[in-house]
């Protein structure tokens, strides 16, 4: 079909670079309510404040919401979302095919599992770096509960609240959470840009499918399924910490271990409903 079928020319770095981040955004804008209901599920049951907010479920959370908050409040954050998305899903996806290529042995004409791990968790600590402020501000957005015209508004923008952390918190703050975060991206990464590049190859190398929308929509799927499956738990740790205030937790491990004694292991998967299609595209050579 016209239009689905990929170039012959690859595409430059600066074109990854922009379209990985402007697929992103686009996907942010249509997704970014499910998040929104993720977020509040995995801080549910953190404290007693929370507690008496329940939410069940996507649907149910994004309902109670709407009536409690206004039909907007599932867009919370979505400005620092979209930020959040032109500086981490460029530098994600867009270098992660250069740097596949970079710890790939020169003469070689395939990568290996270990050398797409690699790249995987290379792009994605890089990605953290970079966008980790923009996190931590759409998190606290989300995460907050406005139920009326006294509620008190901790930030008044995007701007403000970057400006504000940064005051109260110092600047260390705006990098709250940066570890579990890298280590969630790596998991990630490597299932989801790993497990796509699978996929894919398996589908093409067995004639299941042609190297075309179809092939990378079923391989996007399965990929962000997997990830899902085996992040959610450092997921819903990385959530708590960047959103909670200095002093309630000691360190990530401590959030951990606080979630495991207080709420069991099933916390651990609180808003694990919503999961992550990946919007890259990696460049496998077609089956002859």
């Amino acid at each position: 079909m016209v239009g689905l079928k990929p170039s012959e020319v690859p595409p430059t770095t600066a074109v990854k670079f922009l379209g990985a981040g402007t697929a992103a955004c686009f996907a942010d804008l249509l997704t970014f309510p499910l998040d929104t209901a993720k977020v509040r599920l995995q801080i549910q049951g953190e404290n007693q404040a929370a507690r008496s907010a329940q939410y069940r479920g996507v649907l149910g959370t994004i309902l109670t919401m709407v009536r409690t908050e206004g039909p907007r409040s599932p867009y919370k954050g979505l400005v620092a979302g979209l930020q959040r998305q032109m500086s981490f899903a460029s530098v994600r996806i867009g270098l992660y095919d250069s740097v596949k290529q970079f710890y790939t042995p020169k003469g070689s004409d395939h990568c290996s599992i270990t050398t797409r791990i690699l790249a995987g968790c290379t792009t994605g600590a890089m990605a953290v770096t970079c966008a980790q402020p923009t996190d931590v501000v759409k998190i606290r957005f989300q995460a907050s509960v406005h139920t009326g015209p006294g509620s008190n508004r901790k930030y008044s923008g995007t701007m403000d609240a970057y400006r504000t952390i940064a005051r109260e918190e110092g600047v260390r703050g705006l990098w709250k959470g940066t570890l579990p975060n890298i280590t969630r991206n790596a998991i990630i990464n490597c299932a989801e840009m790993v497990t796509y590049d699978i996929i894919k190859e398996k589908l093409l190398n067995y004639h299941l499918l042609t190297d075309d929308f179809p092939c990378h929509f079923v391989s996007a799927f399965g990929a962000g399924f997997c990830a899902t499956v085996v992040a959610s738990p450092v997921d819903v740790v990385k959530t708590r910490y960047m959103n909670s205030p200095p002093g309630q937790y000691r360190s990530p491990f401590d959030c951990m271990l606080k979630m495991v004694t207080q709420e069991g292991p099933t916390a651990f998967y609180k808003g694990g409903h919503r999961f992550e299609p990946w919007s890259g595209k990696s460049h496998i050579p077609r089956s002859n």
